[in-house]
C-alpha cells in the first residue's frame, strides 16, 4: 500500500509541466504531487555537480530510486569517526550492492584534536552536542557542499518538530555551493512517513543498517544514539539528554542562539 501511494503521487501531478525554474517555492509545490523516483530523476537532470548524502535508511532509499531511474549520480557520506562498527558495515554493503563508491568526507585533524584535547572525549553530555557536531558533521559537510551545486537528502517532515515545514526543493537556508552560490537542496521524502519508507525498503529489498534490528531508529554517532521504545518517537534516541527542539545537529537547519 505504502508503495502504491508514493508510486500513485506522480499521478497527481503534470508531468508535462515539468521545469527547473529559479521560483523555488513555485516549483516546490509543483513537486508536491511527483512521486520521489521523478524528484530524485529530475534533480540529476537538472545539475551536474549534485550528490546524494548518505548516512541512513531515508538517504539509501534514495540511492534505490536514483538506480532505478537510470541516472548517472554521486553519493557522499559523514565519516565523523564516531561511527557504530555496523554503520561502516552497512556503508561498505551499500557500495556492494549498488557497485558504486561512497565519497567520503572526514573532520579536520587539527580542529578534532583541539577539541579532544581540550575538552576530552565526551564534552557533549556537559555542553550539548553543538561543538563536537560543529567540528565532526558540519565543518566536512561545509567542505563538501561548496563544490556542488545541489544537494539530495532523505530528510522527512515526520522526523522531528524541527523538520515540519521542509519542503520538497529550496534554496539551502545554511550552506552556499561552488563560489558561493546558492546552493539547491532537494528533499523528495519530504511528505513520505517513516512506515511508508520501510514498507518500500523491506519490498525492494534495499540494504539498512543492521542497528535497525537491534531497536535504533535515527542514527548517528555511537555515543550520542541509543535505542527508542515502540511509543518514543524516532527522534528520541538521539542526544536524549537535550530538549526535542535542540536536537538538530546543523545540517539541515541553522542550530538556535
Amino acid at each position: 500500500m505504502a508503495m502504491r501511494r508514493l508510486g500513485m503521487l506522480a499521478a497527481r501531478g503534470g508531468f508535462a509541466q515539468r521545469r527547473f525554474a529559479t521560483d523555488y517555492a513555485a516549483l516546490s509545490k509543483e513537486m508536491e504531487g511527483w512521486s520521489p523516483k521523478d524528484i530524485v530523476k529530475k534533480a540529476f537532470e537538472s545539475h551536474e555537480n549534485i550528490c546524494i548524502s548518505f548516512s541512513g535508511a531515508e538517504d539509501v532509499y534514495l540511492i534505490e530510486l536514483a538506480h532505478q531511474a537510470g541516472v548517472n549520480y554521486r553519493v557522499f557520506s559523514l565519516d565523523t569517526g564516531r561511527l557504530h562498527a555496523e554503520t561502516y558495515q552497512f556503508f561498505q554493503a551499500v557500495e556492494d550492492h549498488y557497485n558504486i563508491r561512497i565519497e567520503y568526507t572526514f573532520p579536520d585533524a587539527e580542529q578534532t584534536q583541539n577539541l579532544v584535547g581540550t575538552k576530552g572525549m565526551f564534552s557533549f553530555y556537559e555542553d550539548g552536542h553543538a561543538e563536537c557536531c560543529g567540528v565532526r558533521k558540519v565543518g566536512p559537510l561545509k567542505k563538501k557542499l561548496s563544490t556542488l551545486d545541489a544537494w539530495v537528502t532523505g530528510v522527512r517532515q515526520d522526523q522531528s518538530v524541527t523538520r515540519t515545514n521542509i519542503p520538497v526543493v529550496q534554496v539551502d537556508p545554511v550552506f552556499k555551493g561552488r563560489t558561493e552560490e546558492p546552493l539547491v537542496k532537494y528533499n523528495p521524502l519530504s511528505f513520505a512517513t517513516r512506515h511508508e519508507l520501510w514498507s518500500n525498503i523491506r519490498s525492494l529489498g534495499v540494504p539498512f543498517n543492521a542497528l535497525h534490528a537491534k531497536g535504533f531508529v535515527s542514527i548517528g554517532c555511537e555515543p550520542c544514539t541509543k535505542p527508542t521504545l515502540p511509543e518514543q518517537h524516532e527522534r528520541e534516541g538521539r542526544w536524549w539528554w537535550e530538549l526535542a527542539t535542540e536536537k538538530e545537529c546543523g545540517l539541515h537547519q541553522k542550530k538556535t542562539e
